[in-house]
């Protein structure tokens, strides 16, 4: 993309985000429309979750103004690669360890990844049963889990169920996926950087990484990879939600929460 193309992308962006930190509710869809758009063209990612991606960068911050330099440092983290510190205050007060040794495990994943991937998977519900069959708070598939989870809290159990479990799992596989993208670079198979690479496969498979000769240029992977990387500025602390609150999403219909099993 040449040099002017991305200063017109950032500038629209950066307006969006100005207008966004003073306008009222009924101004929302004109400027999420815009800003739609513009995630789009910059990212290069998936339709069905723009909407998300710009909602955060206009009213990620948890309100007030937003000025020319903020706008362009959330677009930078949005494309940077996740390895910042993670901003303690974003996540709930007894998963800061477990996610920031599961974002210490290699140097290709960092915490601030990590977390943004839990609130995407089960808005941090230890407990969550995915349509699939996935479980636990990383939303790992039984298989999965089975060959990446440990007793990492010395329970003298391993358990999807457990968070500390679940995430050093969590840790573990995207780890593992980071040098099977970084092989896919170094053979020039793709152009796609580790951390998208590796994202996508987290949610659709390494094989379908492989076949696509990247991302695939699918909704359900390019959506995930936007859907993640628009949680970095918050969980970086750049746009964190205001003291007290606290992070998660409710359960879409397709999954459920249920007690560990005994």
């Amino acid at each position: 993309m040449a040099d002017s193309e991305g200063g017109d992308e950032s500038k629209a962006v950066r307006n969006s985000l100005i207008a966004g930190g003073s306008c009222g509710c009924l101004m929302m869809p004109l400027i999420l429309a815009g800003g739609v758009v513009v995630v789009i063209v910059f990212g290069g990612l998936g339709v069905l979750l723009a909407p998300l991606i710009a909602l955060i960068l206009l009213f990620g911050g948890g309100g007030g103004s937003a000025g020319p330099d903020d706008a362009d440092e959330v677009i930078a983290v949005f494309e940077g690669d996740g390895k910042g510190p993670l901003e303690a205050g974003t996540v709930p007060a007894d998963l800061v360890d477990p996610i920031e040794e599961a974002g210490a495990k290699c140097l290709a994943i960092g915490p601030i990844v990590i977390a943004s991937q839990l609130e995407r998977e089960s808005g941090f519900n230890a407990a969550m049963v995915g349509a699939k069959g996935e479980e636990g708070i990383s939303q790992l598939p039984p298989d999965v889990f089975k060959r990446y989870g440990e007793d990492e809290d010395d329970n003298d159990r391993t358990s999807a169920f457990d968070a500390a479990d679940s995430i050093a799992a969590q840790g573990r596989h995207m780890c593992d996926l980071a040098d099977q993208a970084q092989e896919m670079i170094d053979a020039n198979e793709t152009d796609d950087s580790v951390l998208d690479l590796t994202l996508a496969a987290y949610h659709v498979g390494m094989d379908s990484v492989r076949a696509a000769k990247g991302v695939p240029a699918t909704n359900e992977a390019q959506g995930y990879v936007a859907a993640i990387r628009a949680q970095f500025a918050k969980y970086g602390g750049l746009a964190a939600p205001p003291p007290g609150a606290t992070p998660g999403v409710t359960p879409s219909p397709a999954t459920s929460s249920a007690p560990p099993a005994a």
